[in-house]
């Protein structure tokens, strides 16, 4: 007779390069929601050298508490414990061959040199692999190594990124939001000619801080850099105050960003490419542009100006979508379904 046995509890160590970018904030909202579940489970930071001389870092300890470790596709398989299962999770997408054109000599031959070669390892290694969106399952798997892959999307803290209150109404002029890093594969070189050619009647800001530095004499007056946003409530806030995002970027692993600003009831003016489809529902929750074509996006933040009916269709589906898709609920149970798969 066969009687069933109760899965061991998970218990979860996370060894994370800290990069000050994305994948920091979804360990330490997915290290908090465990947490909140009362699901042990800790961050190790190791610093950025760790991901280009892993040698030059000490190996950190795993605890003697946990039973599964889970890892960035990125981590060197030197920091794997051999004696724990280990899930990996694959973020980004920078082996996609279209992104090619904006990296330079040097970035190129990293990621296709030291990164790709690193996350084959990994990937080999892992007992579960997770991707944030289906393009970055799919660019993995043609790129790096043919493994099964299950997509768990980045969660939102509804909570936190919600509507204003009361619910903003668009005013002029027309304010769009950029936040994100200052960087090609963001798109950022587009949003001076977008708002150049919008003109009076809108604003943009953007989070471009000492990296925009070069760029802000070119930059038209209708931009306004705001910085860099620390923390949740400060993104929300802004992203409150805010008519709609403006999101250019040639490449997301996941588009965390379009997602937030989704529940913050904001519609997404973003590029047709890479994951944002898969978060912004073209005609539903925002308005989605051929990617580099500056005259789409300006013809799509015009009319989101222009037809107030559209524009509170899109932001009340948005908040909707963001809500049932992307919650921070549906995130964990995910994850823990693949930790205890991994210890079983």
């Amino acid at each position: 007779m066969s009687r069933n046995v109760a899965p061991a509890h998970p218990a979860v160590w996370f060894p994370t390069v800290r990069t000050h970018t994305g994948t920091d904030v979804f360990t330490e909202r997915l290290v908090q929601g465990l947490a909140l579940l009362g699901i042990q489970a800790g961050i190790t930071w190791l610093p950025l050298r760790a991901e280009y001389a892993p040698w030059t870092v000490p190996l950190p300890s795993a605890p003697d508490w946990a039973n599964v470790v889970h890892v960035n596709s990125w981590m060197h398989a030197r920091f794997l414990p051999r004696h724990l299962p280990v899930v990996a999770t694959v973020h980004h997408s920078v082996h996609d061959p279209a992104l090619s054109r904006h990296k330079g000599m040097a970035r190129r031959l990293y990621h296709r040199h030291w990164i790709a070669p690193n996350e084959r390892r990994t990937l080999r290694r892992a007992t579960c692999i997770t991707a944030v969106s289906h393009y970055v399952a799919d660019m993995a798997r043609a790129t790096l190594i043919d493994l099964p892959m299950q997509v768990i999307p980045n969660g939102v803290d509804t909570r936190i990124f919600h509507p204003a209150t009361p619910p903003r109404r668009p005013g002029r002029p027309f304010r769009l939001l950029y936040v994100g890093s200052w960087s090609a594969r963001k798109g950022v070189d587009l949003l001076g000619p977008i708002m150049r050619a919008l003109g009076d009647g809108f604003e943009l800001h953007y989070t471009g801080g000492p990296a925009a530095g070069a760029d802000k004499p070119h930059l038209p007056a209708n931009m306004h850099d705001i910085g860099h946003l620390d923390g949740d409530a400060a993104v929300a806030a802004t992203m409150q105050s805010a008519d709609a995002l403006l999101f250019p970027s040639r490449s997301e692993g996941f588009g965390l960003v379009a997602a937030e600003a989704m529940a913050c009831g904001l519609p997404v003016v973003a590029t047709r490419h890479s994951s944002l489809p898969e978060v912004v529902q073209e005609g539903q929750s925002g308005l989605l542009c051929a990617p580099d074509d500056i005259g789409a996006f300006v013809s799509a933040v015009r009319r989101l100006a222009a037809d107030s009916s559209l524009y509170g269709t899109l932001a009340l589906a948005a908040r909707q979508r963001a809500v049932e898709r992307f919650s921070m609920a549906a995130m964990l149970d995910a994850h823990l379904g693949i930790y205890r798969r991994a210890i079983c």
